[in-house]
């Protein structure tokens, strides 16, 4: 079952001791990428294990045919449709979900998938590539107001509205259809940057974010993983950027806490509802040897929360799960 795998996968040991591994348990890994984490998972499992995997990648989908394991199913979708495949898989509930956000590597070092300006090739930055709208699409279509909310919401880029006027005037003469020219309009519109780093890194990353909805991906798939656990399952999620552990970050603590209700209500703290998540540890980032051997890892942030059992109240079940 050992294969090469062209993609470095972020904190593997630890993502998958954070799930607990049970030999006999069932679990969701939302981002296949290239298998790494789904390798270690199965390698924990028992011969009555399973293993669900997602990945909207047609490159990652047919990467799973490598890995010969009757335990591993293999289905592809988006991870924010994570309940859509535990239902059709006939899986009840699962005993951990692991998501693990962003691009892969081989997205990035595969010029012709248009998520790097390391490479001139057609703007397309879709992780799905059989449907949606790609980056050259948006790019053709939208007006300086559209690119410059996406630039600077998705990419965090004070620069958002020159880059989005001159995108605009260029596409006047000609359509910016490819890595190349898009970059090169960025680094004409971008004067300053902090050093090290490429003028046009926000605003691929921001295009990217758009156009394959993956915050708003983000934000469907928690509620469905905590709904998909069984008591006592683990949810482990690994970000790469500040803008998606903050949504996993509220998502959490705000499961992790009582729900919030109106002061001076005449409840005994007994019949308040119970957190239906507890937090496991604090956040976790690579250590030094893996960003060494892997500089991606260095913005990696690992969130662990665990399903807790309901309380009961008065003959009824108030928060966490039965």
């Amino acid at each position: 079952m050992s294969v090469v795998s062209p993609h470095q996968t972020v904190m593997l040991q630890e993502a998958v001791e954070a799930l607990e591994v049970k030999p006999s348990g069932t679990y969701v890994d939302g981002t296949f990428g290239y298998g790494g984490h789904s390798r270690a998972i199965l390698e924990r499992l028992g011969p009555n294990g399973r293993l669900l995997a997602l990945d909207r990648d047609p490159q990652a989908v047919a990467a799973a045919a490598s890995i010969n394991d009757q335990r591993l199913t293999m289905v592809h979708l988006s991870f924010g449709e994570l309940a859509v495949a535990v239902r059709q898989a006939g899986i009840d509930a699962v005993d951990g979900v692991l998501l693990d956000i962003g691009v892969s590597s081989p997205q990035l070092d595969e010029g012709e998938r248009g998520f790097s300006f390391r490479f001139d090739a057609p703007l397309d930055m879709r992780m799905d590539t059989t449907q949606g709208e790609t980056a050259a699409a948006f790019l053709a279509l939208a007006g300086i107001k559209e690119i410059t909310e996406v630039i600077r919401n998705y990419g965090e880029e004070r620069f958002a509205f020159q880059i989005a006027k001159k995108i605009v005037a260029a596409r006047s003469e000609r359509p910016v259809a490819t890595t190349g020219q898009l970059a090169a309009l960025v680094r004409e519109a971008v004067r300053t940057r902090e050093p090290g780093q490429d003028p046009a890194t926000r605003t691929f990353q921001a295009l990217r974010i758009y156009v394959n909805q993956e915050l708003e991906q983000l934000a469907l798939v928690l509620p469905q993983a905590m709904d998909s656990l069984k008591c006592g399952g683990r949810l482990v999620v690994i970000s790469f950027h500040s803008l998606e552990d903050r949504i996993v970050k509220r998502f959490m603590r705000a499961q992790a806490s009582p729900d919030n209700l109106p002061k001076n209500l005449p409840l005994r703290s007994v019949d308040l509802p119970s957190p239906r998540l507890r937090l496991v540890g604090k956040p976790v980032k690579a250590g030094a040897a893996e960003i060494a051997a892997n500089p991606r890892a260095r913005s990696a942030v690992m969130r662990v929360a665990e399903k807790l059992v309901a309380r009961l109240v008065t003959n009824n079940l108030v928060g966490g799960c039965a």
